[in-house]
């Protein structure tokens, strides 16, 4: 008989969650009262979005993301549904454009201003109208550039090109039409070519989205499936439900076989619902419960037992809904590894936590970073409906790489990587080379970048600063512009704090390079 150890080992084991600070986090709120089972918070790196209340129709406010504190009660919000808003998505190729729909049988695309909103938008950039019931869910696709999916409580999934210069469309590019009932979850595998739908019938579907043919079906009696998500990476689709007792459960399926789960395993006797969350980077799954404070935390593995739990974190503060920053939106020095915000109706506060990996070193870690899907399309709409499948586009997140921004607007340079002390450099002995503080490639791009700065006038330097005109606002007149002024100058230092980090960085290099030819002289 061959001996097991009780434990298994992975640099994931010790993962543990960190609530951020008062002063971090979002307060006064007015989150939505609506019970309706969705996020009702979309994160990129630039906004934070959220679901709010509003009298005579839906409204969701767009907060930028170093915008902590209280927030004004008279903040404007995007307020031009008739009906509630019951799903809200940013584009994963542009920050500054998010998808909202509604009751009133609508899904709109909404331009944000790279400026501070001063009054309220009511205009959208499009509007798609197919529906003729209410949208609750809307997914972008992953791969391909302005394609987006929306399905509604008439039981049709739409699918539509946004590539065209029409504002209002009114005929979407494919209508899927295989559910008997309505759609509760949507989830695209790795290159978006197969399409996974968890519907009230309590069926689980594998869909070809371009044919509109169902692939698979499972119809597990003992799982009453609510969330479905596909671990795209690994050919599985994971699930949240309730089984016939009415316990919180999960399940784990192969993507080529959907008669019986892999796995299934129940929680606990809460009824609030289960939102499953997968990080493909590090192969870790995250299950956060509606109507409690607690994020279950595993790590998937390829073998039995497949689902490994790690840990569960735990708070007094129950969540109504979630919202994920993406992954080039981390903060990697502190070795962060997923990062959630927490709506919290009873207090009106959005609570980041950060799920980190303890680490000593605060040099840039490769092991727990791999290359990640950035922030360009793989495809255009046309490719993809063509019938061409790709898998993401891939950057790296080490600082000073510079391709993880997802709008060309912004001139924020990233911030380098730390580099050790000299003395300690120094204590190996021997030669010391500039590979070992940062890649020739990176070294170079700085280079260009900082030159590139030097170049331009300084009036144009400081106009440009942050992705806008600062003189395109006149002088603040009332509280609220002063507040926003207050904020973005405060961008205005951050941005100007990583431009000093970099002189320092370059100044430690040419000391360096400095060095290295004084040794080479020594020895001749």
């Amino acid at each position: 008989m061959s001996w097991h150890p009780q434990y298994r080992s992975s640099k994931f084991r010790h993962v543990y969650g960190k609530a951020a600070s008062k002063e971090k986090c979002y307060d006064c709120v007015p989150i939505t009262r609506n019970v309706h089972d969705n996020h009702f918070c979309a994160v990129n790196p630039h906004f934070i979005a959220v679901v709010t209340e509003c009298a005579g129709g839906g409204a969701f406010l767009v907060i930028p993301i170093h915008q902590t504190g209280k927030l004004d009660p008279h903040y404007p919000k995007i307020c031009g549904h008739k009906g509630n808003v019951l799903d809200i998505k940013w584009n994963p190729f542009n920050d500054f454009v998010i998808a909202s729909c509604s009751e009133d049988a609508t899904v709109k695309i909404w331009d944000i201003p790279k400026h501070l909103l001063t009054r309220n938008i009511t205009s959208p950039k499009k509007e798609l109208l197919g529906h003729v019931r209410r949208v609750g869910l809307i997914e972008w696709h992953p791969t391909a550039n302005n394609i987006l999916f929306s399905s509604g409580y008439d039981y049709k999934i739409m699918i539509w090109n946004l590539d065209t210069k029409e504002a209002v469309i009114s005929n979407p590019v494919k209508i899927l039409d295989a559910h008997k009932d309505v759609v509760l979850s949507m989830s695209f595998n790795t290159d978006g070519s197969l399409l996974a739908t968890a519907c009230r019938d309590r069926k689980i579907r594998l869909i070809d989205p371009r044919a509109g043919t169902v692939l698979q079906e499972a119809s597990y009696k003992s799982h009453r499936v609510n969330k479905v998500l596909f671990l795209g990476n690994v050919k599985k689709l994971f699930s949240t439900g309730t089984s016939r007792w009415n316990n919180r459960q999960i399940a784990l399926w192969d993507q080529n076989d959907l008669s019986v789960p892999l796995l299934e395993e129940d929680l606990d006797g809460s009824s609030g619902l289960l939102f499953p969350f997968y990080d493909s980077d590090t192969h870790m799954l995250y299950v956060v419960g509606k109507g409690d404070g607690n994020i279950r935390y595993y790590e998937i593995s390829p073998e039995k037992p497949y689902l490994n739990y790690l840990m569960e974190y735990r708070s007094h503060l129950p969540q109504k809904g979630i919202g994920m920053m993406p992954k080039r939106g981390l903060e990697v020095s502190a070795c962060e590894i997923f990062r959630f915000y927490k709506l919290i109706p009873t207090k009106s506060l959005i609570e980041p936590i950060s799920m980190i990996v303890p680490r000593r070193s605060e040099s840039y870690q490769e092991d727990i970073y791999p290359l990640t899907t950035g922030a360009q399309p793989a495809l255009t709409a046309q490719e993809w409906l063509n019938g061409v499948n790709k898998g993401p586009l891939l950057v790296s997140l080490r600082p000073g790489s510079g391709a993880v921004n997802a709008s060309p607007q912004f001139l924020e340079p990233e911030p380098l990587m730390k580099t050790t002390d000299l003395s300690q450099q120094q204590g190996r002995g021997g030669r010391i080379l500039l590979e070992d503080m940062q890649k020739p490639s990176e070294i170079e791009d700085s280079r260009k970048q900082l030159k590139v700065e030097e170049k331009l006038p300084k009036n144009e330097q400081i106009r440009l600063s942050n992705g806008f005109d600062i003189f395109e606002c006149p002088p603040p007149k009332t509280e609220n512009e002063l507040l926003q002024m207050f904020y973005r100058q405060q961008e205005e230092i951050r941005r100007l704090r990583e431009v000093v980090n970099q002189r320092d960085v370059q100044i430690k290099q040419l000391e360096l390079e400095l060095r290295n030819l004084c040794m080479d002289a020594g020895r001749y």
